[in-house]
This record gives C-alpha cells, sequence and structure tokens, in this order.
C-alpha cells in the first residue's frame, strides 16, 4: 500500500565516511500512491485460498454495511464511517477472509476509524453494537452481551486485528473523502442552491464506499462520477464543450466505469450472512486439510533425507539406523566434571569476598572490646586511643578522638 523507496551505499561512499549511517530502507507515504494496481484487483488473497469471486464481493459489502450500521448506533460523523468501509477494503486486498474473520475486521476498523477522525469510542461500545447488530440479522431476542471469558476472548481479537490493519496499511490510515468535494464541484457547476442534486450525489459517494472504488480511482473522480450520475438520474443537462469533468482532472472512461459499478450494487439480491459464513468455514476446512498435507509432506521429505544416505562405492543407497551418528570423531569422550564437594575442598574452600571485607577491619588488631577479660588490655588499640585523647586538649576538633570519647 505504501511506497516503499530504499537507499543503497556504494562502497566508495563508505569508504569516504566511516562516519556515516547507513539506512537501508525509508517509507514515504503520500496520497498519490494509495491506489492499488490492477494485479492486485483480479487475484486477490481470497481467491487464491479458494473463496470465489462472488462471495467475497458479498462478504465486502455485508462487512461495510456493519461498518456504516454501527458506526450511526454510536453516533460516529459519516466522514469515520465511510475512512473505517476505506480502510476495510484496503485489508482484505492484502488479506484473506479465509484467514481472518470478517466481523472482527470490522471492529478493528471501526475503532481504527473513530481514533483517526478524532471521535473514538471504547472497544467495550463496539462489541455491544455488533453484537446488538448480528441479533438483529438473526431476529433473536434482543439481550446484553454476557461479560465472561468469550467477552475478554473478543477483546484481545479486536485489538490484535488493529495493530494488524495497521502493519498491513504501513500505517498509512489517511483517507481523502470527496464529501468536500462535490459541494465544491456544485458550487463551481452553479447548482450550490439545488438541493436534490447535492443530497443525490452525496447519497451515491456513501453507497460508493461498499464497492472497491476507491482503492481504484482518486477522489476527485470519485466526486465527479456522483455527480455525473445524479444528474443523468434527475436529467439536468450539464456542460459538454468542453466537458465541465475536464476541468478537474477526470475522464469519461473512469467516470463511467464508476456509475457502473454503482449501479451494479443495487442490482445485487440480498445477501445472508449466515450463507456467506458456512461458506467461508468450508473454505477454511479446505485450506487447514491442505496446510496439514503440506506439512506432512515436507515432514516426510526430511525424514527420508535424514535416514538415507548415498553409499560413494558402488552407487547403492544405504538405510542408516537412527541410534547410529553419521559422522564418526577420533577425539577422546570428554568427561564431565562432578559437582560434590568433598570434605578436603570444603576445608580449603576460602571465605566468601563479602565476609573478607567485613574482617579486614578487625584482623590485624583487636579491639577494646575483645580484651576485657584479660589482663593485657592495655596492648589493645582502643585503649591506646582512649588514652591518648584524654591527655589532649584539643580532642574535640579531632574527629577520631571525639569518636571514642562518644563510645566510651
Amino acid at each position: 500500500m505504501c511506497k516503499m523507496e530504499t537507499m543503497t551505499m556504494t562502497c566508495s561512499d563508505v569508504t569516504n565516511d566511516h562516519h556515516v549511517l547507513k539506512q537501508p530502507t525509508k517509507v514515504l507515504l503520500t496520497l498519490s500512491n494509495v491506489l492499488l494496481p490492477k494485479e492486485k484487483l483480479t487475484s486477490t488473497p481470497s481467491m487464491i485460498d479458494g473463496l470465489d469471486f462472488e462471495t467475497e464481493v458479498d462478504l465486502r459489502i455485508v462487512g461495510c454495511e456493519w461498518i456504516q450500521t454501527a458506526g450511526m448506533l454510536l453516533k460516529l460523523p459519516q466522514v469515520a464511517m465511510a475512512t473505517g468501509q476505506v480502510l476495510f477494503q484496503r485489508f482484505y486486498y492484502t488479506k484473506s477472509f479465509v484467514r481472518h474473520p470478517m466481523e472482527i475486521t470490522a471492529m478493528a476498523c471501526t475503532c481504527l476509524a473513530s481514533k483517526v477522525e478524532e471521535s473514538p469510542r471504547r472497544i467495550r461500545d463496539v462489541i455491544n453494537v455488533y453484537h446488538h447488530i448480528r441479533q438483529v440479522l438473526n431476529q433473536k431476542l434482543i439481550s446484553p452481551l454476557v461479560l465472561d471469558q468469550n467477552y475478554v476472548q473478543k477483546k484481545m481479537q479486536v485489538i490484535k486485528a488493529e495493530r494488524r490493519v495497521l502493519k498491513e496499511l504501513g500505517f498509512c490510515v489517511h483517507v481523502k473523502h470527496p464529501h468536500k468535494l462535490i459541494v465544491m464541484y456544485l458550487q463551481a457547476l452553479g447548482f450550490e442552491k439545488h438541493q436534490s442534486i447535492m443530497q443525490m450525489s452525496w447519497n451515491y459517494m456513501n453507497d460508493s464506499l461498499q464497492t472497491d472504488v476507491f482503492v481504484q480511482f482518486y477522489p476527485e473522480t470519485i466526486a465527479c462520477a456522483c455527480i455525473y450520475l445524479s444528474a443523468r438520474k434527475l436529467k439536468i443537462p450539464l456542460p459538454k464543450r468542453p466537458a465541465w469533468y475536464s476541468l478537474f482532472n477526470s475522464n469519461e472512461t473512469d467516470i463511467q466505469d464508476i456509475c457502473r459499478k454503482i449501479l451494479k450494487l443495487y442490482l445485487r439480491p440480498k445477501v445472508i450472512t449466515e450463507d456467506l459464513e458456512k461458506r467461508v468455514e468450508e473454505s477454511k476446512k479446505e485450506y487447514d486439510h491442505a496446510k496439514k498435507k503440506a506439512k506432512e509432506a515436507i515432514v516426510r521429505s526430511v525424514v527420508q533425507t535424514k535416514a538415507i544416505m548415498p553409499n560413494s562405492n558402488n552407487g547403492i543407497t544405504a538405510a542408516i539406523p537412527e541410534n547410529i551418528s553419521l559422522t564418526t570423531s577420533n577425539k577422546k569422550p570428554i568427561k564431565k566434571r562432578s559437582r560434590s564437594i568433598t570434605p578436603l575442598k570444603i576445608k580449603s574452600r576460602s571465605k566468601s569476598p563479602r565476609y573478607l571485607k567485613k574482617s579486614k577491619k578487625r584482623k590485624l588488631v583487636p579491639t577494646y572490646r575483645d580484651y576485657k577479660e584479660y589482663k593485657d588490655y592495655k596492648n589493645c588499640r582502643d585503649y591506646k586511643d582512649y588514652k591518648d585523647y584524654r591527655g589532649n586538649e584539643n580532642y574535640k576538633s579531632k574527629s577520631r578522638n571525639y569518636n571514642y570519647r562518644k563510645r566510651y
């Protein structure tokens, strides 16, 4: 989705300046690189995983409808709902519906779009709204969501899906919407007071979010297509010589292509969500089965290469048992040292460094307290210091003597 520009350094640059930091890649995010090439549109990841084209289109439509309905229930602005639908469409051109569930991704896109458009909503509110939408679609009795372990797991899935969307889109989540462009173009054409054409163009633009036109065409072309379709529907003539859309850097072929995609949206029959989920589940089972077979084939090939070794003498392959090592060495086996401590080692073991640090202070000359029981206390170091400081008149100025006075 994002444009990558690589920066390489030659050998001469490195030899000339050793202090230059090497930057292998640089990500450049612009509004001109948000359109997908035609190669990605024809072969999507969902089609590669075995999902048919019609089912994928229905899943895209249902996911965008859920995001629009959830945004209305959460009282989000229309710009936030449009951003969520565009992010949803972009994401599923890089990932598959088979591997990533549609409902969790729709919740993540709703949360992310609310943050991007500066109207954030709590994840708990988003999950409650989608739970309510599913109950209404399945015509079940509306009941509140129970805050149990399933709720905690779903919340963690939404958080992880939001991070995955950011990662796959390269954090390029800015979307330029044609809402303001429609108003500006109609003002330039002199229809600023014509409410019907402005409202109809706005409605067509909101419905086009359920298609893939926002990943194929620029917003200026989409705005011109919505005005073109509304004028045809209301039978309002627009300038032809020169063509009015040429002033806004658009051509007629792109405009007609967008109009066809919007009109096809109204001709599609209503889809049942449970049937779509069953088809996705079947495709997922087939994908898991194929993945398991591929893993078994890889493991089997690895075991065969380890167990079979070619003989260089006669070219006949010989099977080697697993308990015999393939490589032989002339080196003697290394004996492991026993960690058990003998009584001799215990006697000759040195003291710990911490004990040595403490013993340095009292090791050379014993103190006065150690000689209390003996008669030769006059040879004690502390006793001599105590005797010396009594005859000194300025003992208070000497810190050492003063400390001995305090002690005794």
